[in-house]
């Protein structure tokens, strides 16, 4: 097991740590004694695109902040599973996602495009048809697609079903008394285990063909955990924590399962996320409210179909639309036709080779629109752009026809919690240049996306998940 694993420091209760360390022993035994992938090097990176037994898994997981990670620096050991994939593959440093709400992030994710250059940054916009994404690619490669997701924000009614075989919500069963004693307001029936469970299902009846498997997970998203997983408190902050550990716990079991058929040595793994999670940093909680640090900073893991020792943690800027130009680019498929992203493949590589890694820009763009709930034509768009360890946000008001704006230096400021713009005067301009920039683009498929009438039913199961909608 991973020295970083077994010697984390434990400066919280006796109880939490043996509930850890019986997991991290559990782990190895339920996958064989060990991670049954053979060791790999850069070669074998690049030799990915010559093999025609690479599968895809991709993990979303909805409202998973990065810096609440081990892996990411994280005091509390919340994520072991995910620290084992990232301890043995690539793990992107400072990455961002273009939204903090769901659908507006997840739209850009797919598409490869910027919010302002996919168009969907409302709640009834559709992802229009002409757009081709990667489930598509995958398809016509000959893999089957399947996608499994608990959050209708991605439901196939707002596109994002193009290219997949199958692509369906898993029914949900009601919580167990053991999640259910720990979450007693919980409304909605169903957990990720029943994700998994569809997940485990399909690999056992199509695990021997090429595959692309999407899973949409929710649990951290709704702050449920169960009894193994009360290892940190009961604060807000606390459940969260207790959800993510509750959900590695998942993720353990979908493991286990693979290293067990031999899927392992046959899968690239990628876990993402879609948007972060705020806790009073600057007065508010939540997320899809604006896109600081703590709702957009997320994690971007790549688990090979073999282990690197050691890891690779990439630190150049990344972002969430490059993450299938990535993916597409190692396994040798046809690209995205048009992307603002870009394959970091040329990063992964060169740090894997102990070079230096290749000069490129590193700007990265988050958008909400903070009208996107609501039935009206005028925007009010916050935009971030993230540049050279620097963080311009711009808060639009159509109302009185003003722009607030902020600048924070990741390097002094590791929260981004000090307000640096008119002490730095030169640079907030150099940045909201490329703010205005940005936002006079358009959608590149010519015309603004379609828009979707929901009916009642619609409006109420994404309400349930907490958003104010008309």
């Amino acid at each position: 097991m991973p020295e970083s694993i077994l010697q984390k420091r434990w400066p919280w209760l006796t109880a939490a740590a043996l509930v850890i360390l019986a997991y991290v022993a559990s782990l190895s035994i339920r996958i064989g004694g060990g991670d049954p992938r053979p060791e790999g090097t850069a070669e074998d990176i690049a030799r990915l695109a010559e093999r025609e037994d690479v599968n895809v898994l991709f993990i979303l997981i909805d409202t998973l902040r990065a810096d609440r990670l081990g892996s990411y620096g994280y005091e509390r050991d919340t994520s072991p599973a995910l620290d084992l994939l990232g301890a043995s593959g690539v793990r992107f440093a400072r990455h961002l996602a273009q939204s903090s709400w769901t659908k507006c992030s997840m739209a850009s994710l797919w598409t490869g495009l910027r919010p302002a250059r996919n168009g969907v940054t409302r709640f009834d916009q559709v992802i229009p048809n002409e757009a081709t994404l990667p489930a598509e690619i995958f398809s016509e490669a000959g893999f089957r697609t399947v996608g499994v997701y608990r959050n209708g924000w991605v439901a196939p009614n707002f596109g994002f079903g193009q290219g997949f075989e199958i692509y369906d919500r898993p029914r949900g069963r009601p919580l167990p008394p053991s999640i259910r004693r720990e979450n007693p307001t919980l409304s909605e029936e169903g957990t990720d285990d029943d994700a998994v469970d569809a997940a485990i299902e399909f690999l056992r009846v199509n695990g021997r063909e090429r595959w692309f498997l999407y899973l949409h997970l929710m649990d951290v998203h709704q702050y449920l955990y169960d009894e193994d997983s009360a290892a940190f408190g009961t604060t807000y902050s606390d459940i969260y924590d207790n959800s993510i550990l509750h959900l590695n716990l998942v993720l353990d079991r979908l493991l286990a399962t693979m290293a067990e058929s031999g899927q392992l040595e046959r899968t690239l793994i990628v876990v993402g996320a879609d948007h972060g999670e705020a806790f009073g940093e600057r007065g508010f909680e939540g997320h899809a409210r604006e896109v600081y640090k703590e709702t957009t900073e997320v994690p971007l893991i790549l688990a090979f179909p073999f282990r690197l020792e050691p890891g690779i943690v990439i630190e150049t800027r990344s972002s969430n639309v490059d993450i299938w130009p990535t993916v597409l680019d190692l396994l040798g498929l046809p690209a995205m036709p048009e992307t603002d992203g870009r394959s970091l493949k040329p990063e992964i590589l060169a740090a894997a080779r102990g070079e230096a890694a290749p000069e490129e820009s590193e700007l990265a763009i988050a958008h909400l629109d903070r009208f996107w709930g609501r039935p009206v034509t005028v925007a009010s768009p916050i935009v971030a752009v993230a540049r050279d360890g620097l963080r311009y946000v711009a808060i639009q008001d159509p109302s009185t026809r003003t722009t607030r704006e902020q600048l924070f230096d990741a390097k002094s400021d590791p929260g981004e919690l000090h307000d640096v713009a008119r002490q730095r005067g030169e640079e907030t301009q150099q940045l909201r240049e490329l703010a205005t920039q940005y936002l006079q683009s358009e959608p590149v498929w010519g015309e603004p996306s379609p828009t979707l009438e929901l009916d009642e039913i619609q409006l109420n199961q994404l309400r349930a998940l907490g958003y104010a909608l008309p």
